[in-house]
C-alpha cells in the first residue's frame, strides 16, 4: 500500500478551531468588565432604594421635562452648529483648491485642543459685559448674548465641531468619482450633484461625528455652568452638592443615561438602514476649481479660525501675560500641573493594563461571554463623568468608605470613562501582529503567557502606547469626575480653571488653561489630528 504525502494547508479563518482561555487571561477580563459595569448598576439600584413612587416622582416632574427639553434643545442646536461648519470646511481643504489647504486642513482641527470650560471662559472674557469687545467698540454695555443657551451653543457647537469634520475630510478623499461624473454627465449641476450623490455616501461620517457631538455636549458640565445655562449635568452637579439625600441626583443622573443610550441606539439603527457604498477605484477624485468662490471661501475659514482658534489663543495668552507671576506659578500652578500629570499618567497605564487581556482574549478565544466582557467594558465611555462620579460615590459610601475622596476613586473613575480607548487601540494593535507569529511561538515550546508577554505585547506596543496616550489626553482635560472625586486639597489644571472662571477671574483661570492648552496640543496632534488628516490628497 503506498501512501501518498499530503501538503498541509492553512485553515481558512473561520475553520480555526475553537480554545478554551487560560484561566490567567479570562479572569482578569471578567473582573475588568464587571468593576467597570458595577458602579453604573448600582447607580440604578441606589436611584430606586427610596421606592418606585419618589423616583417617578422625580423623573417625571415638572423641573426634569425642563431640563429634558434644554439639554436636547442643546443638542440640536450644537449638532445643527457643528454640521454648519463642518460640511464646507471638510469639502474645502479635501476636495478643491482652496489657498494653502493643508495649512487649513490642519487648523480646521486644532479647536479639539481646548477643553469645552476654557473655550467658554474665553468666549465670556472676549464677549462678555467688560469684555475686549466692549472695549473695542466703546460702548457702556453690550446684550449678554454668550450666556445662556446662545453662550453654550457657540462654545460647544464651534469647538465640537472637529469631531464631524475629521471624519468627513477621510470621507470626501474615499469617494468614488465616477459616480460624481456619471451624475455631471446625466445633466446635474454641481449642487445637485453634491446633495443627492456626494452627501449620501457621507451618512457614515455624518452620523457617527453627529453622535460623538451628541455624547460631548450631554456629558459636557464646564461649558454650561460658565455660560450659565442649565442642562442635566448641572443640575445633577447642584442636586448633589446642595441636597442632604442625594437620591435625587442619582434619579436625574438615570434620565441622562437613558438619553445617551437612546442616542447611541438611533445612531446604531440609522447606520444599520444604510446601504453598502460602492468600493472606490484607482482614480483619485479630481480638485473643484472655486472661481470666483475663491475669495469668499478663504474669508469663510480665516473668520472661522478667527473665532475658533484667534479668540482663545488671544484671551489666555494675553491674561497669562498679564497676570503672569513666577512665584504664584510654581506656587499655584505647578502642583496643579502635578495633580493632572499624576492622575493622568497612573489612568493611562492601569488602562493600557487592563486593556490587554480584555482585548486578547476577544481577539484570540472569539466566544458569548468574551464579546460580552468586551462590550461591557465599553459601557463607561458612552456615560457622562458626572455619572460615573455620583455611582461611584454612592457606592463606596456604602462598601467602601475608606476609598472616599482618595486619589485612587479619581484614578478608577478616570479608568472605567476613558477605558475604552485604550482597548479599541489595543485590540487594533493585537489584531495587527497575526496570530501565526502566535502559533509559531507556541509550537517551539513557549506558553500562552511566554508568547503574549515576550512577542505580542512587543510587536503590539506602538499601538497600546497610542491607546494610553488618548487616555492620557482626556483625564487631563476631565472637570465633572474631578470636582465630585478629587482629595480634599487636591488640584489639577482642569479644577483651578474651572473655578477662577465660575467667579469670574480670569486672571487666574487664564494660567492654568494655558498650561492644560499647552501639554493637550501635542498629544492631540499626534494621536488624533496627523492619523485622521493621513491619506491620499486629491488629484
Amino acid at each position: 500500500m503506498t501512501v501518498e504525502a499530503v501538503e498541509p494547508t492553512a485553515p481558512a479563518a473561520g475553520d480555526i478551531p475553537r480554545r478554551r482561555a487560560p484561566l490567567w487571561l479570562a479572569a482578569p477580563a471578567v473582573l475588568t468588565a464587571l468593576a467597570v459595569s458595577l458602579p453604573l448598576v448600582y447607580l440604578f439600584v441606589r436611584s430606586a432604594q427610596g421606592g418606585l413612587g419618589p423616583y417617578l416622582e422625580t423623573v417625571l416632574s415638572e423641573r426634569t421635562g425642563e431640563l429634558l427639553v434644554a439639554t436636547l434643545g442643546l443638542v440640536v442646536g450644537t449638532v445643527a452648529l457643528a454640521l454648519l461648519v463642518a460640511v464646507p470646511l471638510a469639502w474645502l481643504v479635501a476636495r478643491t483648491d482652496l489657498p494653502g489647504r493643508r495649512l487649513w486642513a490642519v487648523a480646521g482641527a486644532l479647536p479639539l485642543v481646548f477643553p469645552s470650560y476654557v473655550s467658554a471662559f474665553a468666549l465670556v472674557a472676549a464677549l462678555g459685559p467688560r469684555g475686549y469687545l466692549q472695549s473695542f467698540l466703546g460702548v457702556e454695555r453690550l446684550p449678554e448674548f454668550i450666556y445662556g443657551y446662545g453662550g453654550a451653543l457657540v462654545a460647544l457647537g464651534l469647538f465640537t465641531y472637529p469631531y464631524v469634520y475629521l471624519l468627513l475630510v477621510a470621507g470626501f478623499r474615499q469617494l468614488d468619482p465616477a459616480l460624481e461624473e456619471s451624475s455631471r454627465t446625466l445633466g446635474a449641476g454641481r449642487w445637485k450633484t453634491f446633495f443627492r450623490v456626494i452627501l449620501p455616501q457621507l451618512q457614515p461620517a455624518l452620523f457617527g461625528g453627529s453622535l460623538l457631538v451628541v455624547l460631548y455636549t450631554l456629558s459636557d458640565f464646564g461649558a454650561v455652568s460658565i455660560v450659565r445655562y442649565d442642562t442635566f449635568t448641572l443640575s445633577i452637579y447642584s442636586a448633589y452638592q446642595g441636597l442632604f439625600d442625594r437620591t435625587v441626583a442619582a434619579s436625574l443622573a438615570t434620565v441622562l443615561v437613558t438619553l445617551t443610550v437612546g442616542f447611541i441606539l438611533l445612531e446604531a439603527l440609522l447606520l444599520r438602514r444604510l446601504r453598502p457604498r460602492p468600493a472606490r477605484v484607482g482614480r483619485l477624485p479630481e480638485v473643484v476649481p472655486l472661481g470666483r468662490w475663491r475669495l469668499p471661501a478663504l474669508a469663510f475659514v480665516v473668520l472661522l479660525k478667527a473665532v475658533t482658534l484667534g479668540v482663545p489663543g488671544v484671551v489666555i495668552t494675553h491674561w497669562a501675560l498679564r497676570a503672569f507671576d513666577a512665584a504664584a506659578f510654581l506656587a499655584g500652578i505647578g502642583p496643579a500641573a502635578l495633580g493632572s500629570l499624576s492622575a493622568s499618567l497612573t489612568a493611562a497605564l492601569l488602562a493600557m493594563v487592563l486593556s490587554l487581556p480584555l482585548a486578547s482574549w476577544a481577539l484570540r478565544y472569539p466566544g458569548l461571554w468574551s464579546r460580552f466582557a468586551e462590550r461591557a467594558s465599553h459601557s463607561g465611555y458612552a456615560l457622562p463623568g458626572i455619572v460615573i462620579a455620583l455611582s461611584l460615590v454612592f457606592f463606596v459610601a456604602r462598601y467602601l468608605r475608606p476609598a472616599y475622596q482618595t486619589l485612587g476613586l479619581l484614578v478608577a473613575a478616570y479608568v472605567i470613562r476613558f477605558l475604552p480607548e485604550a482597548l479599541v487601540a489595543s485590540r487594533a494593535a493585537l489584531q495587527a501582529v497575526g496570530q501565526r507569529f502566535e502559533e509559531a511561538s507556541r509550537s517551539l515550546g513557549r506558553g500562552p503567557w511566554r508568547t503574549l508577554t515576550g512577542l505580542t505585547v512587543p510587536l503590539a506596543r506602538k499601538g497600546v502606547l497610542a491607546g494610553g496616550g488618548l487616555v492620557f489626553l482626556t483625564a487631563m482635560k476631565e472637570l465633572p469626575a474631578t470636582l465630585i472625586l478629587r482629595p480634599i486639597g487636591f488640584e489639577t489644571l482642569a479644577t483651578r480653571v474651572w473655578s477662577a472662571a465660575s467667579e469670574g477671574i480670569y486672571s487666574q483661570a487664564a494660567a492654568p488653561a494655558f498650561a492644560l492648552v499647552a501639554l493637550s496640543a501635542v498629544p492631540v496632534y499626534g494621536l488624533i489630528i496627523r492619523p485622521a488628516l493621513q491619506g491620499r490628497e486629491v488629484a
